[in-house]
């Protein structure tokens, strides 16, 4: 199964940014964790983050094209994108969003995400290992739209 693991803006800062909110875990742990966690589970996985909302669009196209799973970390896109939404809506595969926080303790901006209306399911608030898990749930099979 090919998967996309994309991440939006600042998680390229993983490590230095907020680390009492998001951990002292880098961006290379996170990209670590994701192919390793494939390999073990025989997914084909890529990793990628962008800072650049057209450029993650262009990759949730290119998923939707494929008929690719994603698990999307769409950071601070999550609450005001709708064109992340909307190329998430076009995807054929399972997608799974994942936050590091728990967006739903913090700051009253970030309790809403528009993206999860058309998300197959949300982890939140299990740090990195929300990743391990939205890769395992994909690989088991339980991921379909």
């Amino acid at each position: 199964m090919k998967v996309h693991v994309l991440n939006g803006p600042n998680l390229g800062r993983l490590g230095t940014r907020e680390p009492e909110v998001y951990g002292a875990s880098t961006y290379a742990d996170l990209v670590a964790l994701c192919e390793s966690t494939g390999r073990d589970l025989g997914l084909d996985v890529t990793v990628r983050q962008t800072d650049a909302e057209h450029e993650l669009l262009g990759w949730l196209h290119a998923a939707a094209d494929e008929g690719a799973a994603v698990v999307l970390n769409p950071a601070a896109w999550s609450h005001y994108s709708y064109a992340v939404r909307d190329a998430c809506a076009m995807l054929r595969g399972p997608l799974i969003e994942v936050h590091i926080s728990n967006i739903h303790t913090r700051e009253e901006f970030r309790h809403h995400s528009v993206v999860s209306p058309v998300a197959t399911g949300v982890i939140c608030g299990l740090g990195l290992s929300g990743y391990r898990l939205a890769l395992h749930h994909l690989a088991a099979g339980q991921g379909a739209r």
